[in-house]
């Protein structure tokens, strides 16, 4: 089962590491990790996306939660939250396919950042779901890079 977790932390050096030791070290995959300063400089936001059992990470959040530099630990379910992923995206085109590319950017609400003559790249904000359409629909014309965020999310 999919878990977005969000760790509010105090700035520190070695935090990220204690964190991301403490899933590890519960057998948890973390598919998406994303760390960044909050409106407070002195705080940290982790959101991370885990695979794993339910017991298994409630364990894991009472241990998190007793960490020196944790101030808060939420655990997000479905609907619980804002969540929402940046995407890059570079993506082969040549003059016979670059309109069309331009048009599927278009119908996601993607924006092209950057042009070359064989090339284009795109950036997209959306749910995991919309960035793996437009994934999709991009493949056949040939993506040569992908740069992605992770999952953000915020509490409603």
């Amino acid at each position: 089962m999919r878990h977005t977790i969000s760790v509010l932390v105090e700035n520190k050096f070695g935090v990220l590491a204690r964190v991301s030791g403490m899933f590890s070290g519960r057998g948890f995959n973390i598919d998406s990790l994303n760390v960044a300063p909050t409106h407070d400089a002195t705080l940290s936001r982790i959101t991370t996306v885990l695979n794993g059992d339910g017991a298994q990470l409630d364990l894991c959040i009472k241990q998190l939660r007793k960490l020196v530099n944790v101030v808060e630990v939420v655990d997000f379910t479905e609907g619980q939250a804002v969540e929402r992923e940046l995407v890059l995206v570079k993506v082969r085109a040549d003059a016979r396919s670059r309109s069309e590319i331009v048009q599927v950017a278009d119908i996601f609400r993607a924006k092209i950042v950057n042009l070359s003559p064989d090339s284009l790249i795109i950036e997209l904000t959306g749910t995991d779901d919309k960035v793996s359409a437009l994934l999709s629909l991009l493949e056949p014309f040939g993506i040569l890079e992908i740069a992605r965020t992770g999952r953000l999310a915020l509490k409603r």
